[in-house]
C-alpha cells in the first residue's frame, strides 16, 4: 500500500504540474481571474512545491529495502557524475532569467500562447535541448537506489521524457519555426556527439 499511495502521489504531482502550464488552462484562468494572472508562475510554483512535498516525504519516511548501493570504484564514478549534474544545474541556471522564472517578475502579457522570454540558445541548449533535465536524470540515477527512491527515479524519468514533448508542443507554438529547425538539430534529453549546433549556426537560429 506504501508504494500503490507512493505512485499516486506522483501522478498527482505530474498532472497538476502538466495540466496547469498547459495554455488552454492558463487561458481558463486568465478569462476568470484577469488581476491575479500575471503572478501566475509564482502561484504554480508555489503550488508545484506543496504537491511535491507528499511524494518525497513518503520517500524519506518509508525508503523500503535497499537493492543497490555504490561502492568503491563505482561510487567514485556516480558521486562525479551527481557532480557534474549540480554544476551543470548551476550553470544552466544562469541561462535564464530566474527572477521570471520563479515567479517574482509579474507577467503583464495579456496572450497565453506568446513567450515570456525571447528565444534563447545558450552554450549547454546547443548539445541538449533540455539541459535541466538531463542534469537532473544524472543526480537521481546516481544515488543508493532503495525501493521508494526506484519508484521515483521510474516515473519520474518517464515524466520527463513525456513532460518534454508537452513543453516543446508549447515551445512550438510561441516560437515557431525557429523552435522546430532547432529541435531538428539538437537532441532532446542527452547529448549526442554527432548532433548539436555551433555557435554560429545558434546565433542564426535566434536572429530567424
Amino acid at each position: 500500500m506504501i508504494y500503490l499511495l507512493l505512485i499516486f502521489f506522483w501522478l498527482v504531482f505530474f498532472t497538476l504540474h502538466s495540466f496547469t502550464a498547459s495554455h488552454g488552462f492558463k487561458q481558463w484562468f486568465l478569462n476568470h481571474y484577469p488581476r491575479v494572472f500575471p503572478y501566475y508562475r509564482l502561484i504554480y510554483n508555489v503550488v508545484s512545491l506543496l504537491t511535491l512535498l507528499a511524494p518525497l516525504s513518503l520517500v524519506y519516511i518509508h525508503p523500503g529495502p535497499m537493492l543497490w548501493e555504490w561502492r568503491s570504484g563505482a561510487q567514485i564514478v556516480a558521486n562525479a557524475l551527481a557532480g557534474i549534474g549540480l554544476l551543470g544545474f548551476v550553470l544552466s541556471a544562469g541561462c535564464y532569467d530566474n527572477a521570471r522564472f520563479l515567479g517574482f517578475k509579474p507577467n503583464h502579457n495579456p496572450r497565453v500562447d506568446v513567450a515570456e522570454e525571447p528565444f534563447s540558445i545558450s552554450t549547454l541548449h546547443r548539445f541538449v535541448r533540455h539541459p535541466w533535465y538531463f542534469f537532473g536524470l544524472l543526480l537521481i540515477w546516481t544515488r543508493d537506489m532503495s525501493l521508494s527512491w526506484f519508484i521515483t527515479c521510474i516515473l519520474g524519468t518517464l515524466y520527463l521524457y513525456l513532460g518534454s514533448l508537452l513543453e516543446e508542443h508549447k515551445l512550438m507554438i510561441e516560437h515557431g519555426d525557429a523552435y522546430r529547425r532547432y529541435r531538428q538539430r539538437v537532441p532532446g534529453l542527452f547529448p549526442l556527439p554527432w548532433r548539436y549546433l555551433s555557435r554560429a549556426e545558434a546565433d542564426q537560429l535566434q536572429q530567424r
